[in-house]
């Protein structure tokens, strides 16, 4: 009998610090994978983040030329391709595809200025609803604010307004189009019915974008287009391969994670750290603040963020791992996998050591006026207490954001996948499952941005049916951490009796000391 043909689907996964290209099988394999380390950001002035979008492009190709040239496999038994990218990274485009200006990064902390909405009786109404500090607060980080507002000129050349993967899908394709699935940021985008929203409604006050400077959507799954002759001789993918449309990288990772129901919670240690659940209904976790589109069509994904996240391993890395950095040059180990052999003796609580991982301030969820804290310390304490307390505090603040999003959904959290960098650390699983006293599955694979993407390509060209049965085939868990009792007791008493308390206690300092040194800036 003839051997059928083997498949596979490429998934392209731009982030913040890397490009990845992977040719994945029909079981969820990652058979071939190219990485390309980036530069995330330059800055101009203080604050600002940006990068070319030409040199974010050719990093892309870069990798994906290095991918197709290196790989064993057929070229022609790859079936499709999907993309998805960071979140809320934006980019101008002329009528020519070509950028205007550099790509503002999501990492970008510039302020627009509130103009002439809201006002008068409209104001005083969304101040009685409490609902005017959260709108005002969007407005002043909406990049295309700042743009109109500082950047006429080029604003008014703008032919066409997109993200990341909007640029990245009319260099592969030839059209202005973009997944519903990767929309996620100050633009005006109706979260409900996952849709641009109509001129009179609140998000289109917010970010008047005209309507011709957005581009068309799609449902993850559907089609993007097919490579073009100019695309795949940058690329080296193959002219014709269809692109099928997949979701902003956490929401993929959510998919590639077998997450599709609320009871089971993906926790994401990546630059930003989330946990996410999936629903068919739309619900806000936090008042006036969306649940972002599912990597499935008509879902949505509840989302609470600890901003700067796993960020802070890489702060840790670059204050006080001056030794494990060299050491790392000379064993080929990275100094992430040292600092987890330091802390392999520090007993669960960092012995009192509590940290409160606001590195960033919030609007809400922590207040504006916010500061990271580490309280507790004692001349017992060294370097790998406070890097076991970061991870902890970062695991603490999770944990909140999964009750929140318990009460509000009403579905009980059963278990937990994680993903992102923690989840290649052994004692993050464990610890993880300790705070949260509930079953940690790790995913077969660390690439679950990618292989969400991949999830996305293989239902929509039929090569699985349905999302579930493509789960069923392509997902699976490696291992799975159940609370230590003894350590539960200790983190339970620690996060009800100290973590719970720190904020509303040092928030009238952190007032003060903001009051008093400007910092984070005092806005008019």
């Amino acid at each position: 009998m003839k051997e059928s043909k083997k498949q596979y689907v490429l998934a392209i996964d731009a982030g913040t610090q890397s490009v990845r290209a992977a040719i994945i099988d029909l079981q969820g394999n990652i058979c071939e994978i190219q990485r390309t380390e980036i530069e995330p950001y330059f800055s101009e002035q203080p604050g600002y983040a940006e990068q070319d979008p030409e040199y974010l492009w050719d990093k892309l190709c870069e990798t994906t030329q290095q991918l197709i040239k290196n790989t064993s496999i057929n070229i022609s038994q790859i079936e499709g391709m999907s993309l998805t990218t960071q979140r809320g990274t934006v980019v101008n485009l002329d009528e020519n595809g070509k950028p205007l200006r550099p790509a503002i990064i999501w990492l970008d902390q510039r302020k627009a200025k509130v103009e002439n909405w809201p006002k008068g009786l409209t104001k005083r109404g969304l101040q009685l609803i409490s609902m005017y500090g959260p709108l005002t607060h969007a407005i002043k980080d909406g990049e295309s604010n700042w743009i109109r507002q500082n950047q006429p000129e080029l604003w008014r050349k703008t032919y066409k307004y997109v993200f990341l993967s909007g640029f990245f899908n009319y260099r592969l394709v030839g059209k202005f189009i973009d997944s519903a699935g990767s929309i996620v940021g100050y633009v005006p985008f109706n979260y409900k019915k996952q849709k641009w929203s109509k001129s009179s409604a609140i998000n289109s006050k917010l970010f008047p974008i005209e309507t011709e400077k957005l581009i068309d959507l799609v449902k993850p799954s559907e089609s993007i287009g097919r490579i073009t002759r100019q695309a795949s001789q940058q690329t080296g993918l193959p002219e014709g391969l269809p692109v099928i449309a997949a979701a902003a990288d956490k929401a993929c990772e959510v998919l590639g994670s077998g997450c599709i129901t609320p009871e089971i919670a993906c926790l994401s240690y990546g630059t930003t750290a989330t946990i996410e659940t999936v629903n068919d209904k739309y619900i806000e976790v936090v008042k006036y603040f969306p649940s972002y589109p599912s990597a499935m069509p008509n879902h949505y994904n509840t989302e609470v963020m600890i901003y700067r996240g796993y960020w802070m391993i890489n702060w840790f890395k670059e204050e006080f791992g001056h030794k494990e950095v060299e050491l790392a040059k000379q064993t080929g180990k990275t100094p992430e996998r040292m600092f987890d052999d330091m802390i392999q003796d520090v007993p669960p609580g960092s012995m009192g050591l509590t940290l409160q991982p606001y590195w960033s301030p919030g609007v809400k969820i922590p207040g504006h006026e916010a500061k990271g804290a580490v309280i507790g310390f004692g001349d017992v304490h060294t370097r790998a207490h406070l890097y076991r307390s970061i991870i902890e505090g970062l695991t603490y603040a999770l944990k909140e954001g999964a009750l929140l999003t318990q009460k509000r959904t009403g579905v009980r959290i059963e278990k937990l996948r994680v993903s992102g960098g923690g989840s290649q650390s052994k004692n993050v699983l464990q610890m993880t499952s300790d705070i949260f006293n509930l079953p940690v599955e790790k995913p077969h694979t660390y690439e679950t941005s990618a292989l969400g993407a991949a999830i996305n390509c293989a239902v929509g060209l039929k090569l699985y049916s349905n999302f579930g049965t493509a789960i069923k085939n392509m997902c699976r868990v490696e291992e799975t951490y159940v609370p230590n009792p003894e350590n539960r007791d200790i983190y339970k008493n620690l996060y009800n009796n100290v973590y719970k308390k720190m904020y509303k206690r040092l928030k009238p300092l952190y007032q003060e000391i903001r009051h008093i040194t400007n910092y984070p800036k005092i806005e008019s």
